[in-house]
């Protein structure tokens, strides 16, 4: 197989957020199955390798660059059209079109429709985020009630029922980074997450939603968002509850019913197997091969389908009208 070089604007605390977390987690699944190196491209860095130093390299057909940070892909893609490419798509939303020659690998089922209709004439491919090991249930005592974190939260989440809910249970707000989350969902009877209206001003979709899907691993309960990723795995009713249901009141009910019932909703183990290192990288390992594939005979063939165009869309309505017209 190739070599993947996974593009990162930069490593450290600048460029600190969930997608930059998973993607270094992608990286180490990655290196279980052909070789792979971190490159950056903004910030130089003493122990990566540097874009612009790579690209100065005589052969680069046996390696494979990975883009994946949003707002840099158009950019990237055109700086390194006559190279192996891979997208890796997390949040949908962007706008940007990409060649058909680049293949896509999408973090959830939701960004997979997203690129299927946004790119039909690419190799696209599904491969989820992993859940770490060390989210699990350690079936220990939970001495907080309800757990919440600040960031990506709704104003109606902060400033309404949060309040509402302080009076009546034991309720813990993170408002800082927190090096180990699975010991605070362990020690949380429920964790609410609403990250619709942030993700709707930020104009992108949740690529994934990680923090819900680890949380309901340790055991906790979880009121949620169903935006974006995070309708592949979340089902009200049965391994979640909707947050935001109708009014504050009825949360508050709902959520102090869940903190002090002994029924509890859970994702099923094979659910989330699917999310665990072994699966991912046997789906990585099959993905890589037929890409690699891909690359090795991409040279002998023309990209000769049609992209659907506004013209042609449009013209594909008129033939529908004539149709209609003449077959009265």
């Amino acid at each position: 197989m190739r070599k993947l070089y996974f593009l990162l604007p930069g490593t450290g605390k600048k460029f600190a957020c969930g997608g930059l977390f998973a993607e270094l987690k992608t990286f180490e699944l990655a290196k279980q199955v052909c070789p792979s190196e971190i490159v950056t491209y903004r910030q130089k860095e003493t122990d990566k390798l540097f874009l612009d130093h790579v690209l100065k390299q005589n052969n680069l057909d046996d390696v494979i660059f990975v883009i994946s940070w949003g707002f840099d892909v158009p950019k990237l893609a055109q700086k390194l059209k006559s190279y192996n490419v891979i997208y890796h798509a997390h949040s949908a939303g962007y706008g940007f079109k990409l060649p058909f020659s680049i293949p896509i690998v999408t973090v959830s089922r939701n960004t997979m429709g997203y690129w299927g209709q946004k790119s039909p004439n690419a190799l696209i491919y599904y491969l989820p985020n992993e859940i770490s090991e060390q989210f699990n249930n350690l079936n220990i005592d939970r001495d907080i009630d309800v757990l919440v974190q600040e960031r990506k939260s709704s104003d109606y989440l902060l400033k309404q029922l949060i309040p509402a809910l302080q009076t009546k249970c034991n309720i813990v707000v993170i408002n800082h980074f927190v090096d180990d989350l699975s010991k605070l969902f362990n020690r949380s009877k429920v964790y609410l997450y609403d990250s619709a209206e942030y993700w709707a001003q930020q104009r992108v979709s949740e690529g994934f939603g990680l923090q819900p899907m680890e949380a309901l691993a340790c055991g906790c309960q979880v009121f949620s968002s169903i935006n974006g990723g995070l309708s592949d795995y979340l089902d009200p009713g049965f391994n979640c509850y909707k947050i935001a249901g109708y009014s504050t009141d009825y949360d508050v009910k709902r959520i102090l019913k869940s903190v002090h019932s002994s029924k509890k909703l859970t994702l099923s183990p094979q659910t989330l197997a699917e999310y665990r290192s072994e699966n991912i990288i046997k789906r990585l390992k099959i993905i890589l091969e037929e890409i690699n594939f891909f690359f090795d005979h991409k040279p002998q063939f023309k990209g000769d389908i049609k992209n659907s165009t506004q013209l042609k869309m449009a013209q594909l309505f008129f033939r529908k009208v004539i149709k209609k017209l003449f077959s009265k």
